[in-house]
């Protein structure tokens, strides 16, 4: 039996934990609600789930607008369902900023895994967040391991902000490009292709040629790179979600990449790492809401920036009086 929440705002934690789809659904909702009596409801689910996480590969997906990302996803996760996998989608929607919602609608981009029973696509806004990634998608992913699933895959905007959140959720950063390198090749931020433990090369099918001289442009460029791990070379590979071609290879390579940090213990220590980093988020998380919604704050933060704006107080000033009233 499993303790754990109980109460109009809760969510049963058996529920989740046996698998049921609509529970993890309302647990996900519960655990993105911005109320208190929600977030601490929340937190007590979590804390009760806690055990039963970390087993999954986790993946993290992303790619320039166009490149296929959806379709690539539904191909994946349709082969790895087939193989006898569950998987989860945590796919991060631009927000709406009229309503702050999830504007895209993941589950229309991928029709076989939105009627797999063995799969779960969770659109989420990412309601401004850096990288792409929603403010609560490490959270959404550790109840989807709770609740069973064994495969998540994190698809981000892919807009173009820092790829760093997203590296910082999951073992594996797939990185996929369009065919033709060239030109594309001179805007790739260098950062990303330091976090990527794999680029792919998509639309293969369509464009065979230039996506073989695409993936050797991006190759030269991996070369000249310093990999994070000893362990790990990234490949470059040709694939393509719209006919599954490559898609057996590649994820060959996130397992052999999984055994080899296995082996080496880096998995878990990037994993630690990733927690203490996802503590240090949660505290700024925790003070911007303060400053947002603390009566006294919103009282005294427009004087100050006046009185900055007017020349009569320094922002270092200001800065420490809002300190201050933080009781920092």
């Amino acid at each position: 039996m499993i303790g754990g929440t109980s109460g109009r705002n809760r969510v049963s934690a058996e529920a989740v934990a046996s698998g049921d789809r609509a529970a993890l659904a309302r647990a996900i909702t519960l655990m993105e609600s911005r109320r208190p009596d929600h977030r601490a409801a929340a937190q007590d689910l979590l804390q009760t789930l806690m055990p039963r996480t970390g087993r999954a590969i986790r993946v993290g997906i992303t790619g320039v607008p166009g490149v296929g990302k959806s379709t690539a996803i539904d191909s994946l996760g349709s082969m790895l369902t087939g193989r006898g996998h569950k998987v989860a989608v945590l796919a991060v929607d631009p927000s709406s900023a009229r309503t702050g919602g999830a504007i895209l609608g993941d589950k229309t981009r991928m029709a076989r895994l939105a009627a797999d029973p063995n799969a779960f696509i969770r659109p989420s806004p990412s309601s401004g967040t850096l990288g792409g990634v929603a403010a609560k998608t490490r959270e959404a992913m550790l109840l989807c391991e709770a609740a069973g699933f064994d495969v998540i895959l994190v698809e981000t905007v892919g807009v173009g902000q820092s790829e760093t959140a997203v590296a910082d959720l999951t073992d594996f950063f797939l990185v996929l490009m369009l065919p033709g390198a060239g030109d594309e090749l001179q805007g790739i931020k260098k950062g990303i292709l330091e976090l990527a433990d794999m680029i792919a090369v998509n639309k293969a099918d369509d464009a065979g040629a230039r996506a073989k001289a695409a993936a050797a442009e991006y190759r030269a460029a991996l070369h000249i790179l310093t990999p994070a791990s000893a362990a790990w070379r990234p490949p470059v590979l040709t694939v393509s979600g719209l006919t599954g071609e490559g898609l057996d290879l590649l994820w060959d390579k996130v397992l052999d990449h999984r055994r080899r940090l296995e082996a080496t213990g880096e998995l878990a220590a990037k994993r630690r790492a990733q927690d203490a980093k996802w503590m240090w988020a949660l505290v700024h998380e925790r003070l911007h809401d303060r400053l947002t919604h603390d009566p006294a704050l919103r009282r005294r933060v427009p004087e100050i920036e006046r009185q900055i704006a007017a020349g009569r107080l320094s922002p270092t000033a200001g800065a420490e009086e809002i300190v201050r009233l933080l009781g920092l």
